[in-house]
């Protein structure tokens, strides 16, 4: 038995297995206790939380995938447990089949045809495709700013085989001009979608940074460790995410200020600051510098952030796209 056969059985092991888990059942009658999926397809109902629940479903699903299947896209991404950009609600299930057999059309799942020799991988007890294909399929559908969140936390988990991953950038392969893009600005770095996203801002508007830098004071004492540190200056650049909004986080943060200063100045910065106020962030950042204001700098950032799913509109087209293809059209969206 070859190695790329060895791995499509070791695939259809897991997915029985996770459907018999799963308690998957087929038959256009619920029956008492059981949980709709989709049509024709259910499982037990449960009462657990939302990522458990979202499991049971992602392997309820492998009943009406041919044998081989595996997950992909953003579902292969949530499984690999990447960062991942913002998502729409109600997001398809991505799975890709191999060549030559039916693709299941059903509202709620996309199916791809596999391409390559990328080795399935288990992930959470399910068969998922490798971190390359799934980021070239992504790809195909997400912006650039998305991609780099995904990539870096991908390169982060050392989920992507740097060989394979340059052999696809030289393929002519759909998306591929894209994912170049992305990989070109990803960097590993970033501990987070919000730090990855104020790296980028930095980066789109001329500002260059340094992620990730441990800072000593005058004396030699380490003072910590910092998002991103203006190339030189002793200015400080962090992102504040949610979490930071907290009481006691509040405290740490404060605490961790003061032990800055004086040696260094410390900003932070909020998604809403990045995405809604980036010309007014801009500013702040200018003033701070010394330099000249110029607002066509926005201009790569603002590309940016409309054509990934931080923008509001794209999301809901990118959304209505997926619908369409699977079998759900609801115009109500469009206007």
């Amino acid at each position: 038995m070859s190695e790329k056969q060895a791995n499509g059985a070791a695939v259809e092991q897991v997915a029985a297995a996770a459907i018999k888990a799963a308690g998957a059942s087929r038959g256009e009658v619920r029956l008492a206790g059981m949980r709709r999926v989709s049509h024709g397809l259910q499982r037990p109902s449960t009462d657990s939380d939302a990522w458990t629940e979202l499991l049971l479903d992602l392997a309820a699903w492998l009943l009406v995938l041919p044998a081989g299947a595996v997950l992909t896209h953003l579902t292969g991404a949530m499984l690999r447990g990447w960062a991942l950009p913002r998502l729409p609600d109600d997001l398809p299930v991505f799975a890709a089949v191999r060549t030559g057999q039916r693709r299941p059309r059903r509202p709620g799942l996309l199916c791809a045809r596999l391409v390559g020799d990328s080795p399935a991988e288990v992930r959470h007890g399910l068969p998922v495709e490798g971190a390359e294909e799934i980021l070239l399929r992504a790809a195909r559908d997400l912006g650039v700013l998305d991609l780099v969140i995904m990539i870096n936390s991908a390169l982060r988990l050392a989920d992507i085989d740097p060989d394979r991953m340059e052999a696809l950038l030289r393929s002519r392969r759909p998306g591929v001009r894209q994912l170049r893009t992305a990989w070109l600005l990803a960097d590993r770095r970033a501990e987070s979608a919000g730090e990855t996203i104020l790296q980028l801002f930095h980066r789109a508007i001329g500002v260059p940074v340094e992620p990730q830098v441990r800072i000593i004071d005058e004396s030699g004492r380490f003072l910590g460790r910092v998002d991103l540190l203006v190339s030189g200056t002793r200015l400080v650049h962090e992102y504040d995410g949610e979490h930071h909004r907290g009481q006691v986080q509040q405290r740490t943060d404060l605490r961790r200020e003061r032990g800055l200063a004086p040696t260094y100045t410390r900003r932070g910065f909020t998604l809403d600051d990045l995405l809604n106020h980036p010309a007014a962030t801009m500013h702040e950042i200018d003033r701070t510098l010394g330099r000249g204001h110029q607002s066509s700098r926005l201009t790569r950032w603002r590309v940016l952030v409309e054509n990934s799913m931080y923008f509001a509109s794209c999301r809901r087209r990118l959304l209505l796209r997926w619908q369409r293809a699977t079998g759900v059209i609801d115009w109500s969206r469009v206007a």
